[in-house]
């Protein structure tokens, strides 16, 4: 028991220390912008960010790719984030649930009491519509939405975002009587699914680059079912008085950024492969009073290798390993005390166990927007306890079994010996469950690197952020450069746990005369 006591301190204190480290962080006050997961978005963050970067003492914080509309609402709201990119459709539809009619006055005064307010119109309308290849368009004379009702036999292929939207498909199909099913797509790859012909209707945005490129038809909404989504500000009313000058930067984005542009500059992205800061650092370079035509950095697309080895890679290992690092231990440090402590009571362990298997069966995304919701922010923290928790199972299982293999007269023996209950335990039982244990915790660590790409949905970094921006932008070379390292970190982990097992086979093989 004595044991428990200590390891649950332990614990305690090092959960301490790190909120203390979190909160010494969140102390540090920069401009946080940040993104959904699609190229605009990508694009828009990154010229708030650099619009703002002159005018604070702290360098603007970007967090990308958080996700859907309900995950970023969801960091505003709660101080995760203070602005980014929303469009008016979405935010009177989507996340006031009232009018497609509803004013920028209406909207300021629904989100007063919420803390937020919607500003600075930056120019442009990126509205929603569905698209199919022109040719088949023209082959089936279909230009309308209504003229697309009647064909069952087209098979639609849209964003899992739109299939769940109050603005997205459930109102579409009752507008225009559609009956199909739709299969739920990435963004990013349902262009190269209709570009492959797997599909062939998809939802877009009308500032899409790809749709010219790709030769897609938009279809007429001939029954006015979408409304206008004029892309705006969304922040923290505490913004303007906590960064005046930075706010005062921002506004002068009001009505810089028409459909050309933001067209222009998501072909960058998606056609020639620059990166998100050079688009927006050209744009804003461009749009300086007397500059001339837009100039281009020497940055172009980039190949796999400079991708690989790009100068993120340091920040985004870090951020890897400190998620597995510190959950693994957070894990050991709740699993194994737990484990010890249920391993006598039959009942008692098989409900305990039964409890921590449940938490693997919850998908990773859902338990991330869970926790998101129920300690209201995103980052760090939530990833944090997300993969503690599915690393408890591996390692609380393990330190059953291996007390369980555990010779019953070794135990008798300590015993016997005038040890008591605690002193076999260190002495004995543990020691002899150890390499089991170790096992467990191998185990849970090839978990938490895998599983810890998936927290870059929320911004809490790592390899799975270059993975999040390669689903976005259809990249595959991005996407195999966030998956190498954390491939390559998962056999660095198993080649130190086995050469920590063969440390310990040697000992024990030593002390065995």
């Amino acid at each position: 028991m004595q044991l428990l006591r200590r390891t649950g301190l332990a614990a305690l204190a090092f959960i301490f220390l790190l909120g203390t480290a979190l909160g010494a962080a969140a102390q540090e006050q920069p401009l946080r912008a940040g993104s959904k997961r699609f190229t605009e978005s990508y694009i828009l963050a990154e010229v708030l960010a650099q619009t703002a970067a002159p005018h604070t003492a702290v360098a603007p914080v970007v967090r990308q790719g958080l996700g859907n509309t309900a995950i970023v609402y969801e960091a505003l709201r709660s101080g995760g984030i203070d602005v980014y990119a929303e469009y008016t459709g979405t935010i009177a539809l989507e996340i006031l649930k009232g009018q497609a009619s509803m004013t920028r006055e209406a909207m300021n005064a629904a989100l007063r009491p919420l803390g937020l307010g919607v500003a600075v119109p930056l120019g442009f309308n990126d509205g929603y519509a569905l698209a199919m290849r022109a040719a088949d368009a023209e082959r089936l004379g279909i230009r309308t939405l209504s003229d697309l009702a009647g064909r069952r036999e087209l098979r639609f292929g849209l964003s899992n975002e739109f299939i769940g939207r109050a603005d997205g498909w459930q109102g579409l199909a009752a507008r225009y009587g559609f009956t199909h099913a739709p299969t739920g797509l990435d963004h990013g790859l349902a262009y190269e699914a209709i570009a492959a012909k797997q599909i062939d209707v998809i939802d877009i945005y009308t500032t899409d680059a790809k749709i010219d490129h790709l030769g897609l038809r938009v279809l007429e909404d001939d029954r006015h079912y979408f409304p206008r989504y004029d892309a705006v500000l969304l922040y923290r009313l505490d913004l303007p008085a906590r960064l005046p000058a930075a706010w005062a930067a921002l506004q002068q984005l009001e009505g810089r950024i028409d459909e050309h542009a933001m067209i222009a500059m998501n072909a960058r992205a998606e056609l020639q492969g620059v990166a998100f800061d050079v688009i927006a650092r050209d744009f804003l370079a461009a749009a300086q009073p007397g500059a001339g035509a837009a100039p281009r950095s020497g940055e172009g697309a980039r190949g796999f290798m400079a991708k690989l080895f790009g100068p993120d890679l340091g920040r985004l290992a870090r951020q890897h390993l400190m998620l597995v690092a510190i959950s693994v231990g957070v894990a050991i440090l709740i699993a194994v005390p737990v484990g010890v402590a249920v391993f006598g009571h039959l009942r008692l362990r098989a409900l305990v166990l039964g409890l921590t298997g449940l938490l693997q069966t919850i998908p990773s995304l859902a338990l991330l927007a869970v926790l998101i919701s129920l300690l209201g922010a995103i980052g760090t923290l939530p990833a944090l306890i997300a993969l503690t928790l599915y690393s408890l199972l591996p390692i609380m299982r393990n330190t059953v079994t291996g007390l369980a293999e555990v010779p019953t007269g070794l135990r008798d023996a300590g015993t016997a010996l005038g040890m008591t209950s605690g002193q076999n335990l260190r002495a004995v039982l543990l020691p002899l469950a150890m390499p089991t244990l170790l096992a467990g915790v191998r185990t849970a660590t090839t978990i938490a690197i895998g599983t810890a790409t998936i927290a870059a949905f929320i911004g809490a970094g790592g390899f799975g952020e270059r993975i999040v921006t390669g689903l976005a932008l259809n990249d595959r070379e991005l996407l195999v450069a966030g998956a190498v390292p954390a491939a390559a970190l998962a056999l660095l982990s198993e080649a130190l746990f086995e050469a920590l097992e063969h440390f310990m086979r040697r000992r024990r093989a030593a002390r065995a005369p």
